[in-house]
């Protein structure tokens, strides 16, 4: 098992160091440009103003999505763990950034 390394993000101007898994950390950087790019047209869409307000409508946005995600899976009977497992990773990025 491949012991987590630390990388860095950039999101919103400021870095952020995450642990990381090595076989994860591509994932993480897209998962992070992706991010990036949401924030920034949160903050420049000019309705809504500091940090934590755009960080919190971009969790909100992307639970939603998760949310409809699983369920939309659901009615097809797909399995919902891999979403499970997404929304999981999504939620201690969140939390790690809120460190």
């Amino acid at each position: 098992m491949s012991e987590n390394q630390t990388i860095s993000v950039h999101l919103l101007d400021k870095d952020y160091k995450i642990a990381c898994p090595p076989d994860e950390q591509e994932a993480l950087y897209r998962a992070a440009r992706s991010l990036d790019a949401r924030l920034r047209a949160i903050r420049d869409g000019g309705n809504v103003v500091g940090l934590e307000r755009i960080v919190i409508m971009a969790a909100l946005n992307l639970s939603y999505e998760l949310q409809s995600a699983n369920e939309r899976s659901a009615d097809r009977g797909l399995d919902g763990d891999l979403l499970q497992h997404l929304s999981e990773k999504v939620d201690r990025a969140l939390n790690e950034l809120q460190e």
